[in-house]
This record gives structure tokens, sequence and C-alpha cells, in this order.
């Protein structure tokens, strides 16, 4: 049985340093689902894999309570 893994980039606004890596990371890495988050200050870029599709208005959520702007997908 093979288990499906969902990756979505996403473009994050306001991501400067390692720490916003992280509260961004930390948060996402909360949502039910989510196996593994990837965020690049550098890129403004964050990956998520999960394992079922994530909501927009969730992701969105998340990066908001870290303290930053989601864009959309990437």
């Amino acid at each position: 049985m093979s288990e499906t893994i969902h990756r979505t980039t996403w473009k994050v606004s306001g991501m400067t340093c390692g720490h916003c890596e992280k509260a961004v990371s930390d948060e996402l890495s909360a949502l039910p689902g989510v196996t593994s988050v990837r965020a690049r200050a550098g890129e403004g870029l964050v990956t998520v894999e999960s394992d079922r599709p994530l909501e927009e208005t969730s992701v969105r959520a998340a990066v908001d309570e870290a303290g930053y702007e989601l864009v959309g997908p990437a």
C-alpha cells in the first residue's frame, strides 16, 4: 500500500532570517496531516508535505499566526 504525499510550495512575505523560517515552520507543522516543512527565507518560499491536501485557508491562518503573510501558491 503506497501513501500519497502532497507537496505544495507557497510564497510567504516577510521572512528574512532563520528565526522567521522557524516561526513559520512551527506553525505549519502543527496543521493536521503535515509531515514536513521547509522554509527558505531568502527565496520567500515554504514547501509543505502532507498526507492529505491542505486548505489554503488553514495554511494562511498558520502563516498569519507566525506573523507573516501568505501570498499564495508559488
